[in-house]
């Protein structure tokens, strides 16, 4: 790990994303870091300017590819970039005087971080418990921020725990996951909750409000939050933006109230705050569902090179959060075909309430039947 990177990196640093991959395009993606790097300069500040990485050829099933009127999977092909795109921004980044952050949402992309010189990784909140992708990234052994948005109290103490215990350095941002969140929904106390249970780890604060640019970074940081991050995006080609983002005026205002806070200073907050269902329906939809890679008869005895993980989560279908290597085969299961709560012998098919909520999350199965091309991602116990 470089001299620069080490546990105290998450201290007072800014994290800058560039919303929705910038849109694909390049030139974009060099005018937005070029715009938001002088800013950053101006007011001199620590920040990471945060890319996304995804393997699209992979990530999403062949069977989805062409549905339109999915947004997630539509704006993921529609914003693909090549990895000397990606290349090419990291260096305008470093040249810039930030950070190079990235949020790899695939193992393959994990790699890619590294091949890029990634200085700090983000798990974002989907992501929380998926364990094959968190595993992956504590082999670079790379500092990690992480995002706590619709994820349960076991899941945050299950990462902390995980990362404590290979000594690499973890951030954990309180997040809203409700694009943009109202001034109501931002449950601030949460900073209290999580400094109080890790008191060993940094907290910090991801924004996605909208109204202003002041109140909520004087109340994270009063209340012990370190560090903080949004999305960016520039008005450029008549293109909006998106009420979440924000431009460079408004981080310059951001930059602006947190020198504000470091003058005042406070704290409080008791307990993990319990997610409302719309946000857990959102974040279920980015979960990857485990599908056949060939046929598999009853009594077989699942291994990691029977499966491959992959959006989107079907309903009845099982996740990268409930499958395990071991498990029984009792319904046939197809080639590319996704395993379903019926599909093998796990307490959820027996148990009534998580087969309901297996039941009634993810999408519809697809309308055709073609065969998959995917790569396999294998299973990989918490243990």
């Amino acid at each position: 790990m470089p001299a620069s990177i080490h546990r105290n990196v998450f201290d007072e640093l800014f994290v800058l994303e560039l919303a929705n991959n910038h849109w694909g395009r390049l030139d974009r993606g060099l005018r937005i870091v070029h715009d938001f790097s002088r800013v950053v300069r101006y007011n001199n500040a620590r920040a990471a300017i945060k890319l996304q990485l995804r393997d699209v050829d992979n990530f999403i099933h062949q069977d989805f590819r062409d549905r339109q009127d999915i947004r997630y999977i539509k704006k993921t092909l529609d914003t693909q970039l090549s990895r000397e795109d990606y290349a090419t921004l990291c260096e305008a980044i470093r040249q810039g005087g930030c950070l190079r952050m990235a949020t790899p949402f695939d193992e393959r992309s994990v790699e890619l971080c590294v091949e890029l010189g990634i200085d700090v990784i983000k798990l974002a909140s989907s992501d929380i418990s998926d364990w094959v992708l968190i595993e992956k990234i504590a082999k670079t052994r790379k500092p990690v921020v992480a995002s706590t948005g619709g994820s349960s109290l076991k899941d945050t103490d299950d990462l902390v725990t995980f990362f404590a215990n290979r000594n690499i350095p973890l951030a954990l941002n309180h997040c809203v996951s409700l694009y943009p969140s109202e001034d109501a929904e931002l449950e601030l106390n949460q900073i209290d909750f999580l400094r109080e249970r890790y008191p060993d780890v940094t907290i910090g604060f991801s924004s996605h409000e909208y109204h202003d640019w002041h109140s909520s970074m004087l109340i994270a940081y009063a209340k012990g939050a370190r560090t903080f991050e949004r999305h960016i995006d520039i008005e450029e080609g008549g293109i909006p933006v998106s009420s979440y983002c924000s431009k460079p005026e408004q981080v310059d205002e951001w930059f602006k109230a947190w020198r504000k806070a470091k003058e005042m200073c406070g704290a409080p907050g008791t307990q993990k705050r319990i997610p409302p269902e719309k946000e857990v329906h959102y974040l279920d939809s980015l979960v990857r569902g485990v599908y056949a890679r060939h046929d598999l008869p009853v009594g077989h005895e699942l291994a990691d090179e029977d499966v491959y993980l992959a959006i989107p989560l079907q309903k009845g279908q099982l996740s990268v959060r409930e499958i395990v290597r071991g498990e029984r085969v009792i319904s046939p299961v197809g080639k590319d075909h996704p395993l379903n709560v019926d599909s093998l012998d796990t307490p959820y098919a027996r148990t009534p309430t998580l087969r309901k909520l297996i039941e009634e999350r993810g999408l519809d199965a697809p309308q055709k039947d073609e065969p998959a091309t995917n790569n396999v991602t294998p299973l990989v116990n918490k243990a």
